[in-house]
């Protein structure tokens, strides 16, 4: 089996590290990665997902712009310091290179506020479509900066507090 590709971006946020993990855990995807970078598309719905997401052993299919979909569980919830997701049956761009992606979502206290890291690590679907990993590594990296961009907006916003 080949090796998987390990990525990670991160972003210090200016909020606590609770209010951090409990507004991005639920909150839509739609949202948060609602721009192309590269040949990776925008998400343009989630389906099949009942009730708030947030609970160990949930599922829903993620649909791409590109019509690509992926089939996502949620595997690990640890209050506040990380959720941890896999991703399978994917469509699309990625199927002939990826088998499945184990995603992450962690937070760690970063002065006055938190820092937000994403992680992803990629499992080939083969020993050749590893080799060719690499570039899709590096789009994801730009993927990631313009999402975590959104989770930031996103945060900040929600901190506010009306008068």
């Amino acid at each position: 089996m080949a090796t998987p590709l390990h990525l990670e971006a991160s972003r210090a946020i200016p909020v606590e590290v609770e209010a951090a993990f409990d507004r991005l855990l639920p909150h839509p995807l739609t949202d948060l990665m609602s721009r192309r970078y590269g040949l990776l598309p925008p998400i343009r719905e989630v389906r099949d997902q009942v009730g708030p997401w947030g609970e160990v052993g949930q599922t829903r299919t993620i649909v791409l712009t590109d019509g690509g979909t992926m089939h996502e569980e949620l595997i690990e919830v640890v209050r506040p310091d990380h959720f941890s997701y896999r991703l399978t049956q994917i469509t699309g761009a990625l199927a002939p290179l990826v088998d499945e992606v184990a995603g992450r979502w962690s937070f760690a206290p970063a002065g006055t506020g938190v820092r937000v890291t994403w992680s992803w690590a990629l499992h080939p679907r083969t020993p050749y479509a590893a080799r060719l990993l690499a570039p899709v590594g590096r789009m994801w990296r730009g993927y990631a900066r313009q999402s975590l961009e959104e989770i930031s907006d996103v945060l900040v916003a929600g901190a506010v507090t009306p008068e």
